[in-house]
């Protein structure tokens, strides 16, 4: 593979990354190429010793996602480091895509019952003083409060369960990373002794 295919596949690859870390990355790759040049390796061995270009574009995407939810921890980058890990690999999608949205969807779902709970507890705080409550005003009124509370509550309970989640889901990812990396390093190694 020549120097110019393994940076377009690679450029193709980061799609999606802030345009100065992708230009970073590039650069250096570019450098790795040129070092290479500098000590008599033609592009072909520094592209194999490199790796797959395809591959490495996933890794850093990922890692650049872990990065971006350890710095902001939003939706945004929680939404950006699960799909930046579920791109390491497909056996892993194809086991934890399925798992991984029961749980999404039963948050979601709880997240919604939440919302539901808390305006109902605010209709019955304002209207149950009026439509007859059983046990009066006072009743309605801590009745529609309690309900509220509690809603709150469970929604930062939830809270924390989600974020226990993308916490895990990084783990893990860090943890695949950890055991791939040293397989790609010695298949690495191996091709460039064969070269």
């Amino acid at each position: 593979m020549t120097r110019a295919e393994f940076m377009s596949r690679l450029k193709a690859g980061l799609v999606g990354l802030p345009t100065t870390a992708a230009a970073d990355i590039l650069n250096d790759y570019h450098a790795h190429f040129d070092d290479g040049r500098d000590a008599g390796r033609s592009e072909a061995e520094v592209a194999a010793a490199l790796g797959d270009p395809d591959r490495l574009a996933r890794e850093l995407k990922a890692e650049a996602g872990v990065q971006r939810w350890r710095q902001e921890q939003t939706p945004s980058a929680a939404a950006g480091a699960v799909f930046a890990v579920l791109g390491l690999g497909a056996i892993d999608i194809l086991i934890l895509l399925p798992l991984l949205m029961g749980v999404i969807g039963t948050l979601f779902g709880f997240f919604v019952a939440v919302i539901a709970v808390f305006f109902a507890g605010g209709v019955v705080m304002v209207t149950g003083p009026f439509a007859g409550f059983p046990g009066g005003g006072v009743a309605a009124f801590l009745a529609g409060l309690g309900l509220m509370a509690g809603s709150v509550a469970v929604g930062a309970l939830l809270s924390v369960a989600t974020i226990w989640l993308v916490n895990g889901l990084v783990w893990f990812a860090r943890l695949h990373y950890r055991l791939l990396k040293p397989a790609l390093g010695d298949q690495t190694a191996a091709q460039g002794d064969r070269a």
